[in-house]
């Protein structure tokens, strides 16, 4: 047992130290996401994240809608890295560089709460 807790330490020590997760906590503010969203995401995916905005009728590929079973079952991660990177072949372009990571979580955080994941059943 005692050899567990220390390794366990050791092991929360490094990935500290070296930048690893160690586990996914779900971080970022909906408040100042949802800022973030109407400056930079709404113009696309609408007021409500239904892929409906200003620009969405203009475009080819259609944006996500995140109210939809599939886009809310997608991880926290899942939708990082499409906010992150961008999404091949559509027009959603990566934000990295012009977002910061801790920016693109609270974006997360309001895409939640207008659309939450299922709950387990």
């Amino acid at each position: 047992m005692r050899t567990t807790i220390v390794i366990a330490a050791l092991l929360v020590g490094i990935a500290g130290a070296s930048g690893w997760t160690v586990a996914q906590v779900p971080s970022g503010s909906a408040d100042r996401g949802e800022a973030i969203y109407k400056a930079h995401c709404l113009r696309c995916h609408g007021k409500f994240g239904e892929g409906n905005g200003p620009d969405a009728k203009d475009l080819i590929v259609q944006p996500e809608n995140f109210q939809t079973l599939s886009s809310r079952d997608r991880s926290d991660f899942e939708l990082l890295v499409a906010i992150s990177n961008g999404v091949l072949f559509s027009p959603m372009h990566s934000w990295r560089g012009r977002l910061t990571e801790q920016e693109m979580m609270d974006v997360i955080r309001y895409i939640r709460a207008l659309a939450p994941p299922r709950p387990f059943s």
